[in-house]
């Protein structure tokens, strides 16, 4: 999931920071860059990241610049910061394949490389997002307007993982957060309805989030990681039942489902607190949060499509609110589905080991 990061260190006055402060809060802002002296305040403001720069080693998140690598002293206080459980990031000016090269070199021993550009902005970041591969620090860039970000997100297709934006515009700080919510598109195919199958009883996962949703939006949930179903949400009236537009009764207990990071998890291990990705019937997607999960006994329906010539299948509860969703973005109750209907999914060809996408040989049945 992208994500990006306010910094307010070079703003000169409390009052104005913390006001900065406040609306990336508000905005979603995964943590912001802050003297050492605003920690505890900022602590108190709500909950998010806070990034210190050495010598100050009070946050989160505690940033050396290339430069500090020289010091002697510097390896002993990056020490003290993993014992203490901290973050530690590399922030570095690129100005020559010299300083491209100290990127590489570095990537495997921090968990974020912050990265200013001059002159050159694509080339050397196309770069550094390909020698991310080879390390665990993710790739974050300092920006200079929000539209820049477009630009960050979509180098190499995979573009880097955040943006850092110094800042104390209130508007560019609302503006980046929409592009960040937005930026994730995906892309559903139409599979078509071979098989419905009553399977008894069994136990299934409702997902209540903390958003609500619209109609055409919902989870993607599947028997296979390879094949997802779009699950609709609660959005709709019926006879027997009010609407529930922040839940989505997504299917058994051994389902995959879907998350921000790209990563399944199986529907018992859903959570409160946790991300989980929600889709409209278009592919635009958005990140939402659990407020509960409940795993209740109830009869089952086994619904098998096939697409691409491949079949593949989901359980969810046999019930008329239960709906999967057309390609025009129609819900469609499982109890109505009928063999020759189209509903939609998402492909992902590669397997899953906890979670994670691994090219490997794999047969789901």
């Amino acid at each position: 999931m992208k994500f990006f990061w306010i910094d307010v260190h070079g703003i000169q006055n409390w009052e104005k920071r913390k006001s900065i402060i406040a609306t990336s809060l508000e905005s979603g802002a995964n943590a912001v860059i802050v003297r050492g002296d605003d920690v505890s305040s900022v602590k108190q403001m709500g909950l998010i990241k806070t990034c210190t720069r050495f010598p100050e080693m009070e946050g989160d998140v505690i940033i050396f610049n290339i430069k500090d690598l020289e010091l002697d002293t510097v390896k002993e206080e990056l020490e003290k910061a993993l014992k203490s459980g901290k973050e530690i990031a590399l922030e570095i000016e690129i100005k020559s394949p010299e300083d491209q090269e100290l990127v590489e070199k570095n990537v495997m021993f921090f968990d974020y490389i912050l990265v200013k550009t001059t002159d050159w902005k694509i080339i050397p970041v196309e770069n550094l997002v390909a020698i991310s591969q080879k390390g665990k620090a993710k790739i974050v860039t300092y920006i200079t307007s929000a539209e820049e970000a477009d630009l960050m997100f979509k180098i190499l297709e995979k573009g880097v993982d955040g943006v850092v934006y110094p800042t104390d515009n209130f508007s560019e700080i609302k503006k980046l957060s929409k592009k960040i919510i937005s930026e994730k598109k995906i892309e559903l195919v139409a599979a078509r309805v071979v098989n419905i199958k009553p399977i008894g009883l069994g136990e299934r996962v409702c997902v209540d989030t903390t958003s609500m949703l619209n109609v055409g939006e919902g989870m993607l949930v599947g028997n296979q990681a390879a094949c997802l179903f779009l699950v609709h949400s609660e959005t709709l009236e019926a006879l027997y039942v009010s609407p529930r537009p922040f839940r989505v009764n997504a299917g058994a207990v051994h389902c995959y489902i879907l998350l921000p990071d790209g990563k399944t998890k199986y529907l018992s291990e859903i959570k409160a607190g946790d991300e989980i990705l929600i889709s409209d019937y278009k592919g635009n997607t958005r990140v939402a949060y659990v407020g509960r999960a409940k795993i209740e006994r109830r009869p089952l329906i086994l619904v098998e499509v096939e697409v691409e010539n491949n079949r593949y299948n989901v359980t969810l509860q046999n019930a008329e609110t239960i709906c999967l969703v057309t390609k025009d973005g129609t819900p469609v109750s499982v109890t109505k589905l009928k063999k020759g209907d189209e509903v939609l999914v998402y492909l992902s060809k590669a397997a899953r080991h906890f979670g994670m996408e691994v090219d490997e040989f794999i047969i789901e049945k």
